[in-house]
């Protein structure tokens, strides 16, 4: 590089949509305070996943030169929201592309993508910003990617960038790991000592995301097969996408993509195993976690506490707005105490009791959740005195105290809560709780399961087949034929 500096754009943009929510996510959920986000703003943002690793070691080397194009963070929906608009796709990546056009040349981009996301008129957004900076630095800059194992990706993207990394595990320890690869074998593709050359397999299983849990078998042997290949084989990446397929999208289902260094007869080699390994192991990783109805559940947790195996854990998994009360309705028809609920999400109530200028002592008789949508299911009416009402990281958080000890947690958005003690801000005696009933489907595990603090976990549905449902026949897609996928119709694959 002649000790010129490395000069990398980076890059932020993502979401996971819900696209089956009735509430869009529009240009203003974009736009808060902290977003959109440019320079030490942008590369300082979530130190300890992605963004972070990748500034991390792209940093350990003194020739790179780092530069934060403006980019919108996540929405402050969260993923609690349905199809992007495509007044917010385009604002932002007109944005992405008139930095690039203003701060360049570069000799590399990093993208810090979801692989999930679903914009209106948009098929493949990860793919097209791709397309649309490859237009902008040229052939000669090499483009990286990390992305969520939730990705719905095929080779598109790969057609535009040269380099994806995606985390292995869910939960997503390794996040900060994949920003890391990202940069170093960035940095090694512009040196001139990395070829990127790749190999996309799509494979016909679909599969909800509750299911895809990677602590146990099948999933987790799907993970180490790739640790393995990684292991032995020199300058090899391999990325599972298990998909997402709450997202109507026509790239939903599981992908296999492998990274090597000028090696494409490699490439191929893993990436057919891997593929071949799903397709063998196609019903297992269907019946792999056990599930049982919001009332069973209740009941199960019930007996728990009666034999002292607590805490409990009640998650939902199906609940994609939030708002739902099927599970909260329950606790209260079985008169379950000790219980935390954590939380629901209801936007109206919450701004109403900041509005009134609600504190802790005041009295609380209202209706709380549902609506939103058939899923959420009818409001509940909960009585009882307000804990505490605070404002922080863009909601207004409400805690009442009801019934025999308990504690409902009213949010402004859907929040998946992943470790029991980041309520402690809200609830400080996180111990005197038998039961936990919070909306998630595997990151709870964690903060609940893989550290031990959980005696008894329990993954809750209501009947009716909703947003989150594992009856993915139940959900009115409009851009994805089942019948092209395992379990719901007969597709032939062969590798």
């Amino acid at each position: 590089m002649n000790d010129r500096k490395i000069r990398i754009a980076v890059l932020h943009f993502s979401h996971e949509t819900v696209s089956f929510l009735p509430n869009e996510t529009t240009l203003d959920d974009f736009i808060y305070p902290g977003s959109p986000a440019k320079g030490e703003e942008l590369l300082r943002f979530d130190p300890k996943n992605y963004m972070g690793g990748f500034v991390q070691v792209a940093r350990e080397f003194s020739e790179v030169e780092l530069v934060g194009i403006e980019s919108p963070l996540w929405p402050k929906t969260g993923i609690g929201s349905g199809w992007v608009t495509e007044e917010a796709y385009e604002t932002f990546v007109g944005k992405m592309i008139a930095g690039l056009k203003e701060e360049g040349p570069f000799d590399g981009v990093y993208l810090c993508l979801h692989g999930a996301m679903a914009v209106h008129g948009i098929p493949r957004p990860e793919a097209d910003l791709a397309r649309r900076v490859r237009q902008v630095v040229g052939r000669s800059a090499f483009i990286a990617a990390t992305f969520d194992l939730h990705g719905n990706e095929d080779e598109a993207f790969l057609e535009h960038a040269d380099m994806g990394f995606a985390v292995k595990y869910f939960p997503h320890y390794d996040a900060h790991l994949q920003g890391e690869r990202a940069a170093r074998t960035l940095v090694r593709a512009i040196r001139g000592d990395y070829r990127p050359t790749h190999k996309t397999i799509k494979v016909p299983v679909i599969s909800p995301t509750v299911l895809q849990w990677t602590g146990a078998s099948p999933w987790m042997d799907l993970v180490q097969r790739a640790l393995v290949w990684e292991a032995r084989e020199m300058d090899v990446y391999v990325n599972i996408f298990f998909g997402f397929p709450f997202a109507d999208v026509p790239d939903v289902g599981m992908t296999v993509q492998v990274l090597t260094n000028d090696n494409p007869k490699l490439a191929e080699q893993v990436a057919r195993d891997l593929a071949g390994t799903i397709w063998r192991l196609r019903e297992a990783l269907l019946q792999s976690t056990k599930l049982h109805s919001i009332a069973d559940g209740v009941a199960l947790a019930r007996q728990a506490v009666e034999n002292g195996n607590t805490p409990v854990v009640l998650a939902d998994h199906s609940d994609r707005s939030g708002a739902a009360t099927w599970l909260l309705r329950e606790i209260v028809a079985q008169d379950l105490a000790n219980t935390l609920i954590a939380t629901i999400a209801d936007a109206k109530t919450t701004a109403s009791l900041k509005a009134s200028g609600a504190k802790a002592g005041d009295a609380f008789d209202m209706e709380v959740g549902g609506l939103v949508d058939d899923s959420a299911g009818e409001a509940v009416r909960i009585k009882g005195t307000i804990l505490r009402a605070v404002e922080g990281y863009g909601q207004f958080w409400v805690c009442v105290g009801f019934g025999r000890n308990n504690v409902l947690i009213l949010s402004t958005y859907l929040v998946q809560i992943m470790e029991p003690f980041s309520l402690k801000a809200l609830v400080p005696d996180i111990g005197a709780f038998d039961v936990m009933a919070i909306k998630s489907r595997v990151h709870f595990r964690r903060g609940f399961d893989d550290n031990g603090f959980a005696k008894t976990i329990l993954l809750v549905e209501p009947e009716q087949p909703f947003l989150g449902t594992t009856r993915l026949d139940k959900l009115p897609y409009e851009n994805v034929d089942l019948a092209r996928f395992y379990p719901y119709g007969n597709p032939t694959f062969s590798v």
